[in-house]
């Protein structure tokens, strides 16, 4: 894929990643630069624009959108306008990372009009908590109301680390990415919501009986999938096989993406094993010193570049011809979308594409989804008129 000269540098640098099997084996380099896409092989196009930090999307039956608004807003999208859709969330802490955040439809959504929410909470102006809050939409679409709280008691601190990204798995559970908040103990604390990916019911935000940790005595234990992470940002479910892969931030560096193992130790501990009590960044992201068992990344940005991935979704559907299959992951601060290519398995990282017409184009980039039809939808975060934006395949 052509390359403009003054990203060339760090497209080297991304397209020499660390990748690693996961049978536990060290990471060994790997050239990612063959099997590039030509420029102009993507079309991209403004949905809507005038958008603030809009931060997840959902795709209702009817064809219209759904998004979420970090000021806490949310945003009905229909033949290229978004209008307000009504609702109380006046105890939503907006500052610093967090406020109204990740989003999914409910798979009965045609029945019930039901999405969950992720969000963080204040009560007197003091934060709460992050939590995720199940809705209704109106049969109009104009308004939405509470339904429950699913699930409470997510750790908040400042609004750093607060993301929280929800998706629905091949089975039908919720998958939630947290992040650790910014203190150091919560990533290894498997009681703590917080720096894990959680695997809950989606009508009670119980932890389910097949879950690694299903037999422990503590509820918040028994929702934990994995553990160990730092801020998770992205998740997603490759079609076809179930499997979950996700996207997380790095300290400065060192971003990650991950196949999550049921169990897995994914080795951030800021803590240094609980002996100290601020939050160390420089300890290692993956630290298989203090954890010989911790799961190694599928790839790494590495010392030398910080991406700040995002949202995480598949390309799924034919029209894509040679990018069919490969995980989207979009980056913040690196303001690009990366294209992997895995292996069969799951296990591996084959081919990394960075396609022109999303690299440094749009700023940064906080969600994406695959939508209707097959298209990829992705949200910018500047701040400022932001947009949504519907990518397909050139024909």
């Amino acid at each position: 894929m052509a390359i403009t000269r003054r990203r060339r540098t760090l497209t080297t640098l991304l397209a020499v990643g660390l990748v690693a099997g996961c049978d536990g084996g060290s990471p060994e380099t790997a050239d990612l630069a063959t099997s590039r896409p030509q420029a102009g092989s993507l079309a991209v196009e403004t949905v809507v624009a005038g958008l603030e930090h809009p931060w997840d999307i959902g795709f209702l039956p009817d064809g219209r959108i759904l998004l979420t608004e970090r000021p806490a807003r949310f945003r009905l999208v229909d033949a290229g306008t978004a209008s307000e859709v009504r609702a109380d969330l006046t105890d939503v802490l907006v500052g610093g990372e967090g406020g109204l955040m990740g989003l999914v439809i409910h798979p009965d959504f045609a029945r019930t009009r039901e999405f969950t929410t992720c969000q963080t909470r204040e009560e007197n102006g003091q934060p709460v908590d992050v939590r995720l809050v199940t809705w209704r939409l109106s049969p109009d679409a104009a308004s939405a109301t509470r339904v429950r709280d699913l699930l409470t008691g997510l750790p908040i601190s400042t609004g750093r680390h607060s993301g929280c990204r929800p998706t629905i798995a091949a089975d039908g559970a919720l998958l939630v990415g947290t992040g650790d908040v910014a203190q150091p103990s919560h990533p290894q604390d498997r009681r703590s919501l917080g720096g894990k990916v959680l695997r809950v019911d989606l009508r009670t935000g119980a932890g389910l009986p097949d879950n690694p940790f299903a037999s422990s005595s503590d509820a918040n234990e028994r929702r934990v999938y994995s553990y160990g992470h730092r801020n998770v940002q992205g998740v997603a479910v490759r079609p076809g096989s179930g499997q979950v892969f996700t996207a997380e931030h790095g300290p400065t560096g060192f971003d990650e993406m991950n196949r999550i193992r049921p169990g897995g130790n994914y080795g951030w501990d800021p803590s240094r094993g609980g002996t100290v009590q601020t939050y160390d960044e420089s300890v290692p992201m993956t630290d298989r010193d203090r954890f010989p068992d911790a799961v190694l990344p599928l790839w790494t940005s590495g010392e030398t570049s910080t991406e700040a991935p995002s949202g995480a979704a598949f390309l799924d559907g034919a029209q894509w011809g040679p990018l069919n299959g490969r995980l989207a992951v979009v980056a913040l601060r690196g303001q690009k979308t990366l294209l992997f290519q895995l292996d069969e398995a799951g296990d591996r990282v084959v081919d990394l594409a960075l396609p022109t017409e999303l690299n440094d184009a749009y700023g940064r980039l906080r969600g994406v989804r695959g939508g209707p039809g097959g298209a990829l939808y992705i949200t910018t975060s500047n701040g400022t008129d932001d947009r949504l934006l519907r990518v397909t395949p050139r024909t």
